[in-house]
């Protein structure tokens, strides 16, 4: 796949090198689409999960970083966050939460869409 503002390893478990190639195209490609439409950078703080690592990061049993349909972004000022959410929605994300320095964003099919959340 080519990803204009990525590269795949960014989106590998930490335990697990090469994994990001497991995220799901559809993911990646809305992602980067959002990041050129956002005018700022997305560092991404997880992609893909192995069931260890998930479990190490106190992620729930269904996550959809484990399947490749989710990741984190690192977001700690409030006009990035802003710009960042707004391109996510533009290109169809429709499950998102909020955390305190990321945002969670998945397109994971098998779950209820049209929903944001927080972690605090």
């Amino acid at each position: 796949m080519n990803l204009r503002y990525f590269h795949i390893n960014e989106f590998d478990s930490p335990d697990l090198p090469g994994s990001g190639e497991e995220m799901k195209s559809s993911t990646l490609k809305m992602l980067d689409t959002a990041r050129h439409l956002a005018k700022v950078p997305f560092s991404i703080n997880s992609g893909f999960r192995t069931k260890k690592h998930n479990k190490k990061v106190g992620g729930k049993s269904d996550s959809s970083h484990l399947y490749g349909f989710a990741v984190d972004i690192s977001c700690t000022d409030s006009m990035s966050r802003f710009k960042i959410l707004r391109a996510l929605v533009d290109v169809g994300f429709t499950r998102i939460g909020i955390g305190k320095g990321f945002i969670h964003v998945d397109n994971d099919p098998n779950k209820p869409q049209e929903v944001v959340w927080n972690y605090y």
